[in-house]
């Protein structure tokens, strides 16, 4: 318990030592744009500005707004990653035959940038939020893919070969073995999905939807208020670190559960 309070407390002093660093980076450099005579426009990005603007943000109706829709995508993109990732990745890691004929056209894929069939989904969608569920999906669906199928695949066989022995039913296999050895694999899959969803959202966003994050930065920018703008960016990096703390702490509960147990 001691060991646990003093990993807590260094975690506690790092992070605030490396905030004030960062902050302290960002005063310097906006006090430099603020100085400068030909970056005069640019001082809404001096830190006093941007806490300014997003203090006058979480009194606006119009910026929850935005936050509910750029979940609301997130969230379904996520969604249909998962549907489609998990059951292939389980696929493909348990028949090795079927991981060897896949390889290649999913290495292929994988390595297609996501924002490079936005063409493609405007041209296919009827609408513009179809769109971007679409490239959340291509972006996420492939580290849930992938790490489920690692997971599948280092199920320990002889855990296998012992239920079958015994009589298990395919979906017992699937259900007290499989799965809850593979679930954590998941979770990490899910982790790093989300923060590659996070970095499509914005620039998806700019497709032509009147709503979202990515939209409300767009805005700002045309209309020069850069202060909302960086506290916009800011309130994106915020909620993103919520999420990922969320899924982080179910990824240690799975650890603790399923990989943390002898034998």
């Amino acid at each position: 318990m001691n060991d646990s309070n003093h990993t807590f407390k260094e975690k506690l002093i790092f992070g605030i030592a490396g905030s004030v660093i960062f902050l302290l980076i960002w005063t310097g450099a906006g006090y430099l744009l603020t100085i400068h005579p030909d970056f005069q426009h640019f001082a809404g990005f001096h830190p006093k500005a941007t806490f300014k603007a997003l203090y006058h943000l979480l009194f606006d109706d119009l910026f929850w707004n935005s936050v509910l829709a750029s979940l609301n995508r997130i969230i379904v993109g996520l969604c249909f990653s998962l549907v489609l990732g998990i059951p292939i990745g389980m696929l493909i890691g348990f028949y090795k035959l079927i991981w060897q004929i896949t390889y290649f056209p999913i290495q292929f894929l994988r390595m297609i940038s996501p924002l490079s069939w936005m063409p493609i989904a405007i041209l296919v969608f009827a609408s513009f939020d179809s769109s971007i569920y679409f490239l959340i999906t291509v972006a996420c669906v492939w580290p849930i893919l992938l790490n489920t199928a690692q997971g599948v695949n280092r199920v320990n066989k002889d855990f296998i070969n012992m239920a079958i022995n015994q009589g298990a039913t395919d979906w017992q296999l699937l259900t007290k073995i499989i799965l809850p050895s593979a679930l954590p694999y998941m979770i990490i899959g899910l982790r790093l999905a989300l923060g590659i969803a996070w970095v499509i959202l914005v620039p998806a966003e700019f497709l032509g939807v009147s709503s979202g994050l990515g939209y409300s930065i767009n805005d700002a920018r045309d209309t020069l208020e850069y202060d909302r703008l960086l506290a916009i960016v800011f309130a994106i990096g915020c909620l993103g670190l919520m999420l990922d703390s969320l899924v982080q702490f179910v990824e240690k509960r799975c650890y603790l559960k399923f990989m943390a147990k002898p034998g």
